[in-house]
């Protein structure tokens, strides 16, 4: 089946390899269980956001640092990002999400940044700022030290995040960096960002301020599916794609389970109606149900990489209720059976199709 895989800039993969190196690890050995190979790392400029999470879950299982590749100024234990979550889900509103998330910030040992809202009129903004025990000297060498593919990676990484939480995008205006505009800003295109302001003082986004009244719509069991494909939901932009199906992919992505969105709600979300939602997938030479059908078969690929869950468990977390129905779907879409992608996922060769 033919894709139109969600991506993200080679320079994600190349920063996070760098950070995984200065701690002293083997970067090849997380290349070869993700089967990435060193030309591709030269000769491509895009990878699968699939591939990407991957090889994020399994650096951060080693280095045991939940927020690795992100600003957080320590080191952050695992089962943090959950904790913050689940206080998240419990909020009302974004304005309480954002309120939350500083006070976890403050508490949680490992970080020295945190966000900070500050609201003038109609404009909300959100900085990076110090937590109080840290110096504005210290701070400041943090950020600098961080460089631009990291503070990207983590005001992308806050705006899908609360997307997610209330289940639009949330749309920004302004986004500050305090780095110089780069020669190549195609990995900028990247993160919905509005106007770009560089060399700037600050760290951060602004945004209308009635998105803080935006209630929260994810609950514990829908975080459930988040956290197990986590960091891919960070990684999806829904405005990001230029055609209609990477949109509507972005926005099927979000969840992949029993509660996947249908067409009117996909259709209702990109402002447009059904009839004309599928026909511009039909003109773009696809539909909604292959769609969603790839949107499964990816998130399936995610989770047989993780050797704690059965079969069953999958064929659950992808909405399918029995069993047999989700083995013949994976063949369908594969060829091999999920015991034989395992298998060959476990001796890192390809899969044989059946005869």
């Amino acid at each position: 089946m033919a894709t139109e895989e969600i991506t993200i800039p080679a320079s994600y993969i190349t920063t996070l390899l760098h950070q995984v190196e200065e701690k002293g690890y083997n970067t090849q050995t997380f290349l070869d269980e993700v089967g990435i190979t060193n030309e591709d790392l030269e000769r491509q400029r895009y990878f699968s956001a699939v591939l990407y999470g991957k090889l994020y879950q399994r650096v951060i299982g080693v280095v045991q640092d939940e927020w690795f590749g992100m600003l957080s100024g320590g080191k952050i234990r695992p089962g943090s990002f959950r904790l913050l979550c689940l206080l998240m889900v419990q909020c009302r509103t974004l304005h309480q999400v954002i309120l939350r998330a500083r006070a976890f910030g403050k508490i949680c040992r490992g970080f020295k940044v945190s966000e900070q809202l500050d609201i003038f009129e109609d404009t909300a903004r959100v900085t990076l700022t110090p937590i109080d025990d840290l110096g504005l000297d210290e701070f400041n060498q943090l950020i600098d030290l961080a460089g631009p593919v990291k503070l990207r990676h983590t005001l992308a990484g806050m705006q899908r995040h609360w997307s997610w939480l209330i289940g639009s995008e949330l749309q920004l205006t302004k986004t500050y960096y305090p780095f110089a505009e780069p020669e190549n800003d195609w990995e900028m295109s990247q993160f919905s960002c509005g106007e770009e302001m560089f060399n700037q003082s600050i760290v951060g986004f602004e945004f209308p301020t009635y998105f803080l009244d935006y209630s929260v719509i994810q609950t514990e069991d829908t975080l459930e599916e988040f956290l197990r494909m986590a960091p891919f939901g960070l990684l999806v932009n829904v405005e990001s794609g230029k055609t209609t199906k990477a949109r509507v992919k972005a926005i099927l992505n979000q969840n992949v389970g029993h509660t996947m969105l249908g067409a009117e709600k996909v259709a209702d979300k990109l402002n447009m109606s059904v009839t004309t939602l599928r026909r511009h997938l039909q003109i773009e030479g696809t539909s909604f149900q292959r769609l969603k059908d790839e949107c499964r078969m990816e998130a399936a690929f995610h989770y047989l990489a993780c050797p704690d869950l059965s079969n069953r468990e999958i064929a659950d977390r992808l909405g399918f209720d029995e069993l047999s129905v989700f083995f013949r779907a994976f063949k369908k879409w594969t060829g091999v059976t999920p015991g034989q992608y395992r298998a060959a996922e476990a001796s890192n060769r390809q899969p044989a199709k059946d005869a």
